[in-house]
C-alpha cells in the first residue's frame, strides 16, 4: 500500500473510533502528527489503534503504564495532550 493510502486509512481509523473523545484524542492526535511519520511510526501507530480506546487514553494521560512496546516517539507525542481540540 502507497503512503498517501496508508495515511488516509489511518486517518479514518484515528476519527472513528466509536465514542466522541476517543475520537477527538486519537484522531486528533494523528492530525496533528501523522503526516510526519516514518514508515516505522506508522507501523507502530498502526499496531497502537488496534487497542481498546480507554487503554490508549489511559496511557496518553499517564494514568496507566503503556506496554514497553509502545515506548517511543509516538507514546511520548500522545502523552503531551496539545493536540486535543478545545471548545472556549
Amino acid at each position: 500500500m502507497d503512503r498517501e493510502t496508508r495515511l488516509k486509512r489511518l486517518h479514518f481509523r484515528a476519527h472513528h473510533r466509536g465514542t466522541k473523545e476517543a475520537d477527538l484524542l486519537i484522531g486528533g492526535f494523528f492530525d496533528a502528527h501523522g503526516a510526519g511519520w516514518s514508515e516505522a511510526e506508522m507501523a507502530l501507530f498502526e499496531e497502537l489503534i488496534e487497542e481498546q480506546d480507554v487503554d490508549i487514553m489511559a496511557w496518553a494521560m499517564a494514568t496507566q503504564v503503556a506496554p514497553a512496546r509502545y515506548e517511543g516517539s509516538i507514546l511520548a507525542a500522545l502523552k503531551v495532550l496539545n493536540y486535543v481540540p478545545v471548545a472556549d
